[in-house]
C-alpha cells in the first residue's frame, strides 16, 4: 500500500482531513465526523514512517528529526494538494493533513455576506478572518483574495505555511511565499514586504507579538491587509490583538487598530441539513461607535454595537445561527448545543 492510496481515498471520500497514528487504520474526518477508511489494517511503527519519510526530500527529513514537528503542502500525480502537519507521538510519527480544493472558491460559494465585500474594496485597512482551527478561515481568505484578483490590477502578496491554494493571475499580480522555502519566517517577510510595491497583502496567520505589531502598520501605512487569528468572536479578537503587547504599549494599539480596522470575521463550520458543513458567522464592520469602544477599552459593549448596527451589514453569531435555521440550512438541534458553547462576550 501507498501512502497516495490514502490520499486519494480521502479525495474520494470528500474528506476535509486524514490522520495517520501507529496503532490504528487511516482516519478520515468527513463532515466532521471521524471515521477509519474500511478495510484498512492497524498502522505500525515501521510502515508509517516508510510512509511519510516517502513524503519527505532530504532537508525536510532533516529538519523533521531536528524540529519534532514539520509543515508543508503536498501534491499527488493526479494533482490533488494538501497541508501536512507531520509530528512525533510517544516516540512514533504521525501525519494530519488537510486536503485543498484545486478549485479556488469564489465568496458566493463559501456564503460570504455582500459587506464583506465593501471591506476588501477598500484600498487600505486591515481585515481579519477568525475562528477555531478547520473553520475555513483559508478557504475564507482564498475566495476574498481571488475576488480581488478577478476585479483589480493590484499587486497581492500572500505569506503561508505552507501554501494551500494556489491563485492563477488574472487582473493582478500574485506573489505567493511559503514559509520555509520563500521566507524564514512571518516577520520577516513582513519587514521586507515594503519593498516589493505590494497592494494587497494575505497574512496566513498573525501568531505572535512581531507578526501582529507588523501587520498593523502595513495597514495603516496604505496597504489593503488580509490576516486570521484563532479566536472565536469580534470582541476576543479585540482583547487578543491589545493584549499580545506590554501594558503601556496598549492605549496606543488600541488608537491604532480602531483606525486601521475596517472588520472582523469570525466563523464556525456547523452540520448542514441534508449533510455536508455550512459556515456561520460573526461580522463586525469598524463604524463609528465601534472605534470609540476599541479606542476607550469598552470591549463588553462590542457585541450590543452589532446588534443596534443590523441596518449597516452587521450581525452577531446568534443572529446567524437563527438565520440559518429559519431558512432551514441546519437542524434546530445544532442551532441549540452551538447556543449553548459560544463565548458569552
Amino acid at each position: 500500500m501507498n501512502i497516495n492510496k490514502f490520499f486519494e481515498t480521502a479525495v474520494e471520500k470528500q474528506a476535509s482531513d486524514i490522520h495517520l497514528i501507529v496503532g490504528k487504520p487511516p482516519i478520515l474526518r468527513i463532515n466532521g465526523q471521524l471515521s477509519p477508511i474500511p478495510k484498512i489494517e492497524i498502522l505500525n511503527q515501521l510502515e508509517l514512517e516508510k510512509f511519510i519519510f516517502s513524503l519527505l526530500t532530504p532537508n525536510q527529513k532533516e529538519k523533521f528529526i531536528k524540529r519534532r514537528d514539520l509543515d508543508f503542502s503536498y501534491e499527488t500525480s493526479d494533482g490533488s494538494r494538501f497541508r501536512v502537519n507531520i509530528l512525533w507521538e510517544k516516540d512514533n510519527v504521525g501525519l494530519v493533513a488537510r486536503i485543498i480544493s484545486s478549485d479556488v472558491p469564489t465568496m458566493e460559494e463559501v456564503g460570504l455576506p455582500r459587506v464583506v465585500y465593501d471591506m476588501i474594496c477598500a484600498r487600505q485597512g486591515l481585515v481579519l478572518v477568525t475562528g477555531p482551527t478547520g473553520c475555513g478561515k483559508s478557504t475564507s481568505l482564498a475566495a476574498m483574495i481571488n475576488q480581488i484578483n478577478n476585479e483589480r490590477a493590484v499587486n497581492i502578496v500572500t505569506l503561508e505555511d505552507p501554501i494551500e491554494y494556489i491563485f492563477k493571475p488574472e487582473k493582478s499580480i500574485i506573489m505567493q511565499r511559503q514559509l520555509g522555502t520563500d521566507m524564514i519566517s512571518f516577520q520577516s517577510a513582513l519587514k521586507h514586504v515594503v519593498r516589493q510595491d505590494p497592494d494587497v497583502i494575505m497574512v496566513g496567520e498573525m501568531r505572535d507579538f512581531e507578526t501582529i505589531a507588523a501587520t498593523l502598520t502595513l495597514a495603516e501605512t496604505g496597504h489593503l491587509v488580509l490576516a486570521t487569528l484563532h479566536t472565536y468572536n469580534s470582541s476576543q479578537t479585540i482583547d487578543r490583538i491589545v493584549d499580545v503587547f506590554p501594558p503601556f504599549q496598549q492605549n496606543q494599539i488600541r488608537l491604532q487598530l480602531s483606525l486601521s480596522l475596517n472588520g472582523v470575521i469570525s466563523q464556525q463550520l456547523l452540520p448542514k441539513k441534508g449533510g455536508g458543513r455550512i459556515a456561520t458567522r460573526e461580522v463586525l464592520i469598524n463604524n463609528p461607535a465601534i472605534v470609540n469602544i476599541i479606542r476607550e477599552n469598552k470591549i463588553p459593549q462590542i457585541k450590543t454595537a452589532i446588534q443596534t448596527s443590523a441596518d449597516e451589514g452587521m450581525f452577531t453569531l446568534q443572529q446567524d445561527l437563527r438565520r440559518l435555521l429559519k431558512e432551514g440550512l441546519v437542524e434546530k438541534e445544532v442551532v441549540e448545543y452551538y447556543l449553548q458553547t459560544l463565548p458569552k462576550i
